[in-house]
């Protein structure tokens, strides 16, 4: 093939529809969406099974980086955290981050 003939496909040679063109986005999409959207849905659908699993006793961290023990679990959608004995703090159920054994593995991980 010349360089001439590989410029027409590129262009889309009016012959053939532009099919290879649709081809080549299709294939930019299907890439895309293999390797940015479907990660981030997976990620998302995980955090929230871990939200609505949430029970009394279970250690967490916020996002905002307080560690805490859940005390109580409102039906409001809210918790009660407490962070020293006698201490508590009521904050909505998003606002959890990660549980503490995963927190902590995180940070030993990123250490060595």
């Amino acid at each position: 093939m010349t360089i001439e003939n590989v410029m027409l496909l590129a262009a889309g040679d009016p012959k053939n529809g532009g099919m290879i063109q649709m081809v080549l986005m299709g294939g930019i999409i299907l890439v895309f969406w293999f390797f940015m959207i479907r990660p981030q849905a997976q990620k998302a659908k995980e955090q929230k099974k871990f939200i609505d699993e949430l029970q009394k006793g279970a250690k967490i961290v916020t996002s905002g980086g307080i560690h805490g023990v859940i005390y109580k679990v409102n039906e409001d959608g809210t918790l009660q955290i407490e962070v020293n004995p006698g201490s508590y703090i009521k904050m909505e159920k998003s606002a959890i981050s990660m549980e503490m054994t995963v927190a902590i593995n995180k940070t030993a991980v990123a250490t060595k």
